[in-house]
């Protein structure tokens, strides 16, 4: 079987998304009778297996993402590598030359819906813009043969939308490269932490819909006895005297030692999609502090951390202390017990290979359809 995903989300400051196919690329790479492509943008057309780039305009203030403005050179591109079945990540112009190129080889594509497009752009755009990007998703996504969620809310908003039969495809994490035996004590010295002080962390983009100023509240309300370090590109500068930050953009070996270094991570978001952070966190021996909302609600199962109300600082604070009051190191043990069970890329990549195979011919119905 030859499998091509395509998507225009990769780019040296990637996150989910790019993680998730580095992944699957290592892990369909050690699989005999498989073949694999991911086709993205780039500067140049090149080709080094199993990464295929076709040019495209980088965006301005982009972090390193290009932007395609013609299918034609797409739709070429997945003719010439000839797949058994195509993935589709984004919700822009290259869904439409994977849906065009899959009906003329014939095959399935699938489409993953990693991002909620009516809220990013709504949230930039305004609230009128929800109900015509709501239009486009229902008419973008009812094309695919297999729609994909990462998440159980995820494939709920795509239902209420009209696009039926959508399969909630968890996202996984390398339990290797996060894992508590990375822990670093010179990381807490550098910040001059004494040991009875509760390190926090969030990871991440300090993108606006990660409500970064709700965990500055928080750490206020919190005071002398707690600290929070945010890892990642664009953190606020002015930080309350129990926050710090680290600069700019971090390796995954980097990110993997700070969270093993530090005792719980605290999570503001209430619209994830999935939250991959929360994976890594609890990888690395942490329980989690987030919010009762979007995907994290779905990831911190009990014992693994507590939930607070949306938007709320003093819950979230209230939350924290909790935590620390009680067993928390068992917390920490227990989360990483949870993502070996379930979410190491081992557990859920071969229910993606299993989807793969049902639509390529594995039951008479499929191959009948397919030819």
């Amino acid at each position: 079987m030859h499998i091509v995903d395509i998507t225009m989300f990769y780019a040296p400051a990637s996150g989910g998304v790019r993680t998730y196919l580095e992944a699957k690329a290592r892990w369909l790479a050690s699989r005999q009778g498989l073949r694999h492509h991911l086709l993205v943008p780039g500067a140049r057309a090149q080709r080094n297996d199993p990464l295929v780039t076709r040019p495209a305009m980088p965006l301005p203030y982009g972090q390193g993402y290009r932007f395609p403005l013609r299918r034609r050179p797409w739709i070429d591109a997945l003719l010439d590598l000839e797949p058994d079945i195509i993935e589709a990540e984004d919700p822009y112009v290259l869904p439409w030359a994977a849906l065009e190129a899959g009906r003329r080889l014939a095959v399935p594509v699938v489409g993953f819906y990693h991002s909620d497009l009516p809220r990013l752009v709504g949230r930039r755009a305004g609230h009128w813009s929800n109900r015509l990007l709501n239009r486009y998703v229902r008419h973008l996504y009812r094309r695919f043969d297999l729609v994909l969620a990462p998440s159980q809310v995820m494939a709920r908003k795509l239902q209420r939308l009209g696009v039926p039969g959508v399969q909630v495809q968890p996202l996984g994490v390398d339990i290797e490269r996060f894992h508590p035996r990375w822990r670093d004590p010179a990381l807490r010295e550098r910040l001059g932490i004494d040991a009875r002080t509760r390190l926090l962390i969030f990871a991440g983009r300090g993108a606006r819909e990660k409500n970064i100023p709700i965990l500055l509240e928080t750490m206020q309300i919190l005071g002398k006895g707690y600290h929070l370090h945010l890892v990642g590109s664009h953190m606020p500068r002015h930080l309350p005297a129990n926050v710090s930050r680290s600069q700019g953009f971090l390796s995954a070996e980097a990110v993997a030692r700070w969270l093993a270094s530090s005792d719980a991570l605290l999570h503001g978001g209430d619209r994830e999609t999935f939250g991959l952070v929360v994976l890594e966190a609890m990888a690395s021996g942490l329980p989690v502090v987030g919010m009762r909302a979007g995907a994290v609600a779905e990831l911190v199962v009990p014992g693994t951390g507590l939930l607070a109300d949306p938007l709320s600082a003093t819950s979230l604070a209230d939350r924290v202390r909790a935590l620390f009051a009680d067993g928390w190191q068992g917390m920490g043990k227990l989360a990483r017990r949870h993502v070996e069970q379930h979410y190491a890329w081992s557990k859920v990549l071969p229910t993606l290979l299993a989807r793969y195979r049902a639509l390529t011919g594995s039951d008479t119905t499929t191959r009948a359809r397919y030819g």
